[in-house]
């Protein structure tokens, strides 16, 4: 875009989980690409041990994007030295929430003290205090959504009705009458965050407050496409009252994307050659994101499933952290890996999940359907057979299996524990033609997505769009 005469000074703040900075610090990339540095200057405030995830974008843009360390606040319910969701239990989520908001008064100072303090703030989902320090300091909020628009709208809808359980009934309805389709939900598949604030969290007004104020801010940008989730994204531009509604994604640089994340126990061009080795829409892809980890019944399970469906498969399958009893996590039946040896890949520990992906020969991606796992697979044309454990997932799963038919169950829950035979049947099938219609299916999707990205495309527009209200602000 042209030069407006005009700098804008945009601060990005990530939620420190893997989950959540990926797809922001892709946005920030797409930004700097887009814009000029006359245009645009980018600082991202990450805590120092957080400093690795913005290698890549600052070696792209020395001169446009300047990081802004600030110290992580100490907190009695997390260890010293963590400062990543990655190594906390998910149980602490909302910990490291209220953590984080001690930066406000920090972030303040730093405000005060700046010559060109920046005139707008795009801050993740979780950091909704934000709204509160842009209205202070008269810059701009703009609230950034790493989930998709259907799950963004059912949380919204959670922390403004505020619906209550009756008794202990976890398999109790939960209706959300508002947002379209009227999706439904047992109690056990609501967000874990709302349900343990709910059951006595101290930290319930804070995290009601902190969405409440989202809900609040002058936009919003969220990793999805229209093609994708236009109802939901039309039903919450009516829930904020303004068309400042910026559906960018999917935010996938395939150029970039292929190492970030981690280090692999199995040399890129070792699993590339063993792909290739494999035929074309043959191999089911088996991950569960940066949190899960499975229980050991959970894994013999999975194993026992590969095992009777006959499939060639590659499983990642993350080590046990902090909150896990190593002895009864991911532990491999005895002889597994030798009866599987020739059509089985173990990856252990992080994956370049993008590069699996989009490789010709895998058909099918056994998923917890986490949203960026989602959107990988959709730009690859890659079924997903749906695994969701908690947070937005189960949302995930009911776009994808019931609304777009793109997908097939496998199992549910992080407590499930899948029958062998039926999971099995359901691994073979996804790479026979028994899966054909959810496999054209995936691939349109596929192409819609390619398109919303190119010059022309919906999300394209609503990028040059959200960069012109940046340009136009009045500092």
């Amino acid at each position: 875009m042209a030069a407006s005469g005009r700098n804008c000074h945009l601060l990005v703040f990530p939620f420190p989980a893997q989950g959540h900075m990926i797809p922001l610090l892709d946005f920030t990339h797409r930004l700097a690409l887009a814009t000029t540095a006359a245009d645009l200057t980018i600082t991202i405030l990450v805590t120092p041990k957080n400093l690795p995830f913005l290698t890549q974008l600052l070696s792209s843009h020395p001169r446009r994007i300047q990081p802004l360390l600030l110290p992580f606040p100490p907190h009695p319910s997390i260890p010293s030295g963590v400062e990543n969701f990655k190594d906390l239990p998910q149980r602490r989520l909302t910990a490291l929430i209220h953590t984080l908001s001690q930066l406000y008064h920090p972030l303040l100072s730093w405000f005060q003290s700046h010559p060109s303090p920046p005139s707008v703030i795009v801050s993740d989902m979780f950091l909704g205090w934000t709204q509160r320090l842009a209205s202070l300091v008269g810059s701009k909020h703009i609230v950034f959504s790493p989930s998709g628009a259907m799950a963004l709208s059912v949380l919204y809808s959670l922390w403004t009705d505020l619906p209550m359980l009756d008794g202990d009934n976890l398999t109790a309805v939960v209706s959300f009458d508002k947002i379209p389709n009227c999706p439904k939900y047992p109690w056990w598949k609501i967000s874990s965050t709302y349900r343990a604030c709910l059951g006595g969290d101290p930290a319930k007004e804070f995290i009601k407050d902190l969405f409440h104020a989202n809900m609040q801010s002058w936009g919003l940008v969220i990793n999805t496409f229209s093609q994708l989730e236009r109802p939901y994204l039309h039903h919450l531009k009516q829930l904020m009252g303004s068309d400042r509604v910026w559906a960018v994604g999917p935010l996938l640089d395939l150029t970039t994307a292929v190492d970030r994340g981690g280090s692999s126990s199995v040399p890129l061009d070792h699993l590339l050659a063993w792909l290739d080795g494999r035929e074309d829409s043959q191999v089911v892809y088996i991950c569960f994101g940066s949190q899960v980890v499975l229980t050991n019944d959970q894994t013999a399970a999975v194993a026992s499933a590969l095992e009777k469906s006959g499939v060639h498969f590659v499983w990642s399958i993350k080590e046990p952290t902090a909150g896990h009893v190593g002895a009864n996590h991911n532990a491999m039946p005895n002889g597994f890996e030798d009866r599987v040896a020739g059509r089985g890949l173990i990856i252990r520990g992080w994956a370049p999940q993008v590069a699996i992906l989009s490789h010709r020969a895998v058909g099918a991606f056994l998923s917890h359907c986490g949203w960026n796992s989602v959107l990988e697979a959709v730009v690859a044309g890659v079924t997903i057979l749906t695994w969701p454990f908690g947070a937005d997932q189960f949302v995930d799963q009911t776009l994808l299996v019931e609304e777009l038919k793109v997908a097939d169950k496998a199992c549910e829950g992080a407590e499930a524990v899948p029958n062998p035979d039926e999971l099995g049947e359901v691994l073979a099938n996804s790479v026979s033609q028994k899966n054909r219609d959810e496999r054209k299916g995936v691939r349109k999707l596929r192409k819609a997505a390619l398109e919303a990205t190119r010059e022309g495309g919906s999300s394209a527009k609503d990028m040059e769009d959200l960069i012109r209200h940046l340009l136009s602000i009045q500092v």
